[in-house]
């Protein structure tokens, strides 16, 4: 994958050192931007359009990809996770029903408007400032066709700045959020790269997109973790209380005051016995039935979401994580959908 990231900045070399001139690599940008927009946007007007002649959908969940993974500090894998997750979610090892008895078969309930093409972006030899606003415009779009609300398919962790700006943005004002990661990912600026994906929430806070932050899963962090968690006043749940904050975190109520509330999950909250395939494997997590009581017995309007950071080159006997991850992402089309 990293030879995959850097495709890219060679294209962009190879044209710099053939004198192509700047406005004709910019025309070619902004077709391949244009290109990338009106793909998702007529998707997400065929869907919408479908949900709203079949009726009776207050919120219907969308599926959106983001296959991004240069912003990782380690590993880039979780570029190829969309699709991974694509396939794993409709398996048939296992049904289309949610534990909550609903049915994703049912387009009123689950639709899928593809992924941003970040590759082929990045090969026109578009940078991360315009890179995140595309993401940005590509949730709106979605947004803009009622009652479509998105969930993302990291990709690593740094795409959830993006979308959260857009569900801000889009609502107009600050939503909460609820992440569940064994990393607070509120460096200031993590190596240097203001939007790598150990970076995102201090991005979210700094922008005023959110209102309250809560962190669960919480068992790496480092001084500068816990000093950014205090300046931006999140509220940290570290692993290392969890049985005492069990009962409070598996009867949350969040939103109210707010436009709503978006929920990031990294799959990495997990302890490794149950998702083997991350970049960043930390042991003492969540169990699985854990994110799911938390997820399930949560009271709110629940507007967007994201499940990421998911590596299918680190994942192990027949793809475990890929169905781990599927599940997450049937059972969170359950808490948007209604």
């Amino acid at each position: 994958m990293k030879c995959a990231g850097r495709m890219g900045i060679h294209y962009m070399q190879k044209l710099n050192a053939a004198n192509v001139p700047k406005e004709l690599v910019e025309k070619g940008q902004n077709r391949v931007i244009e290109a990338s927009l009106t793909l998702i946007r007529e998707r997400a007007k065929l869907k919408g359009e479908l949900i709203r002649a079949l009726g009776g959908a207050v919120a219907s969940t969308s599926l959106l990809g983001v296959p991004l993974g240069h912003n990782s500090s380690f590993l880039q894998g979780p570029a190829f996770a969309p699709p991974r997750i694509r396939e794993a979610i409709w398996c048939g090892s296992t049904n289309s029903t949610t534990e909550e008895g609903k049915e994703l078969n049912d387009p009123r309930i689950l639709t899928d408007v593809g992924d941003v093409p970040v590759q082929e972006l990045r090969d026109s030899g578009v940078d991360d400032d315009r890179l995140m606003s595309i993401i940005s415009e590509s949730v709106k779009l979605v947004m803009e066709e009622d009652p479509l609300r998105p969930l993302v398919l990291g990709g690593d962790h740094s795409i959830s700045y993006p979308v959260v700006r857009a569900v801000s943005e889009k609502l107009g004002g600050p939503i909460d959020i609820l992440h569940l990661d064994a990393h607070p990912d509120i460096y200031h600026s993590f190596e240097g790269n203001k939007y790598s994906h150990a970076s995102s929430f201090a991005r979210i806070m700094e922008g005023g997109y959110a209102r309250r932050l809560l962190q669960v899963g919480i068992r790496s962090i480092t001084k500068e973790g816990r000093e950014q968690g205090k300046r931006f006043g999140v509220e940290q749940y570290e692993m290392r209380t969890f049985s005492r904050d069990r009962q409070f975190l598996e009867n949350l109520k969040l939103g109210e005051g707010v436009k709503g509330v978006y929920i990031s999950v990294d799959i990495d909250c997990m302890d490794p016995a149950f998702a083997p395939g991350v970049s960043h494997i930390e042991p003492g997590g969540l169990s699985f039935r854990d994110v799911l009581n938390i997820l399930h017995n949560l009271q709110a309007d629940v507007v967007g979401a994201d499940v990421v950071e998911f590596n299918p080159q680190r994942d192990t006997v027949d793809g475990m994580t890929a169905m781990v991850a599927a599940k997450l992402v049937r059972e969170l089309t359950a808490k948007i959908s209604k």
